[in-house]
């Protein structure tokens, strides 16, 4: 346990600036989630439960590095509408709590190994769409428009907007003083981000992102006296709820109504939270561990029980679902994070500013954080990624950019599961070419052809050995060689000793097998 400990701490000059970063980003992302997941301005607090619980529970308890959990935009849509159908905010904190018990059972079953089989270049897609999204998505915040803060990661929003009517709205209603603000804390980050500065030792320690908050919260208070027109106020600053009392700061906290548990309702929103966050947990996973510089593999079934306790947990004590998060997990890495610390770091400070300095934290302008979230999203879509994309060839571009554009006009788990349908087809189509090798020889009395089978020869093969097979030139010999292959299918013995045993002797072609059980040596006329 103490060299564990000593692992944590040893790279805390580097993991308290990042978990400082993940902090700014995280705070207002679980205020715009919970408002939009619930709809509610009562229930914000629920956003910042399961941030605090998504950074320490889950951080001390997962085995990923770098990334980081919390309540998540793509379960906003599942949470409404689970609002609706249970009728009540603690009976859907029960199935919360359910769904992390599933989530766990999943991870003692590792169904975790589903996380495996995502294919690389959907996954980096996934990477380009987030950073354009966020790119796009914050742009309204940076002019100073649209309260919703990332409450929307899809293209078509649940308030009849999309992602380019708001771009077009925030040019045309825009607000000077968020656009001062974020243009200088866009040139300080970019400024930040300089061999020179980061030579200097208090900026090793003290991100940028810290100072561009201090300077939008200094820049606002300015504008509040010297240019009153420019000031920015209510949903353009940060709402975290503040108690006027113990009692009242208790009261945020709600707990399940097991007096449901005979719903079936209940259980039917748990298996889908379950799902969901599962997979938006184990794409996450995926992702991380590609950004991650020093390409550390995140034990996955371990994730899904992290993920799980952590839904048991924030369920208990009226947080919103977790999941593990793309967008902080890479403002983590882009800081320069470099173990778990940063995830556990940003959930206390979470805890701590929730409690301790709410009413100092609302003075921070949306505009500065918009700002960081841009920088997050250019690192993660950078030209060079398209680049070097293209040059590994159609096979891994195009399943790649159908992922990015299919995340952009539809959201994650769709744009997902298109992106993975193109990659599958490719990966089929290899398939299909590469399951055996074709040798012709020309001999005075017929053909001899030798169909040398790969190692690995599954149902997906079938098609093209069959058609392979009914193309033989009549009165030809063939050899099927099976002596390399490691497993063949039933489907292909089949197809192979039906060929033997019936279209063979009605064509003249005599058929050699070897190293194929279940199929006789020799057939044919």
């Amino acid at each position: 346990m103490s060299a564990n400990k000593n692992n944590l701490f040893t790279n805390l000059k580097y993991d308290f600036p990042a978990g400082l970063v993940v902090y700014l980003v995280a705070l207002p992302l679980c205020l715009g989630v919970a408002l939009a997941s619930t709809g509610r301005s009562d229930l914000l607090f629920s956003g910042i439960i399961a941030g605090v619980v998504g950074g320490i529970v889950v951080g001390l308890i997962s085995g990923s590095s770098l990334g980081v959990s919390g309540p998540a935009a793509g379960l906003v849509v599942i949470v409404l509408t689970a609002l609706e159908t249970l009728g009540s905010f603690e009976i859907f904190l029960l199935a919360v709590v359910i769904a992390g018990i599933l989530q766990v059972i999943a991870g003692f079953l590792k169904a975790g190994v589903i996380g495996y089989y995502f294919p690389s270049a959907v996954i980096k897609g996934m990477l380009a769409a987030i950073g354009i999204t966020l790119i796009l998505k914050e742009i309204p915040h940076a002019f100073g428009y649209d309260a919703d803060f990332m409450g929307d990661e899809a293209f078509a929003q649940k308030d009849g907007q999309n992602t380019f009517t708001e771009l077009f709205n925030a040019v045309k209603y825009s607000s000077t003083g968020a656009i001062i603000i974020s243009a200088v804390s866009l040139g300080l980050l970019i400024l930040f981000d300089t061999p020179f500065m980061k030579r200097i030792q208090l900026f090793r320690f003290l991100p940028g992102a810290l100072f561009v908050v201090m300077i939008g919260v200094v820049l606002n208070l300015v504008f509040s006296t010297a240019f009153p027109q420019w000031v920015l106020s209510g949903d353009h600053l940060v709402q975290l709820p503040v108690a006027s009392s113990a009692s009242e700061f208790f009261s945020f906290f709600k707990t399940p109504d097991f007096s449901a548990l005979q719903k079936v309702e209940v259980y039917t929103v748990a298996v889908t939270i379950a799902i969901v966050a599962s997979l938006e947990s184990l794409l996450s996973v995926e992702a991380t561990d590609k950004l991650d510089p020093y390409k550390r593999d995140t034990p996955t079934n371990r994730e899904l029980i992290a993920q799980g306790i952590g839904n048991i947990t924030s369920g208990l004590i009226g947080g919103l679902p977790i999941t593990q998060v793309i967008v902080r997990s890479s403002a983590n890495i882009a800081s320069g994070g470099r173990s778990k610390m940063g995830t556990i770091i940003h959930g206390t400070i979470l805890l701590l500013s929730a409690v301790f300095i709410p009413k100092y934290i609302n003075y921070v302008p949306l505009s500065c954080l918009a700002a960081i979230l841009l920088v997050v999203g250019y690192k993660l879509s950078k030209f060079s990624l398209y680049q070097g994309m293209y040059k590994l060839g159609r096979e891994q571009f195009v399943p790649f950019i159908v992922t990015v554009i299919a995340i952009l006009s539809t959201d994650l788990l769709k744009g997902i599961a298109i992106g993975m349908v193109v990659a599958i087809y490719f990966i089929l189509s290899k398939n299909y070419k590469h399951s055996y090798h074709y040798k012709k020889e020309e001999h005075r009395d017929g053909d001899v052809i030798t169909l040398l089978l790969s190692e690995e020869v599954t149902f997906l093969n079938k098609g093209s050995i069959g058609l392979t097979l009914d193309n033989l030139p009549e009165n030809s010999t063939v050899i099927i060689d099976g002596s390399k292959s490691i497993h063949i299918d039933y489907d292909v013995l089949e197809i192979i000793q039906d060929f033997k045993e019936h279209t063979a002797p009605q064509r003249n072609i005599t058929v050699e097998t070897r190293g194929i059980k279940g199929v006789s040596s020799v057939g044919g006329h």
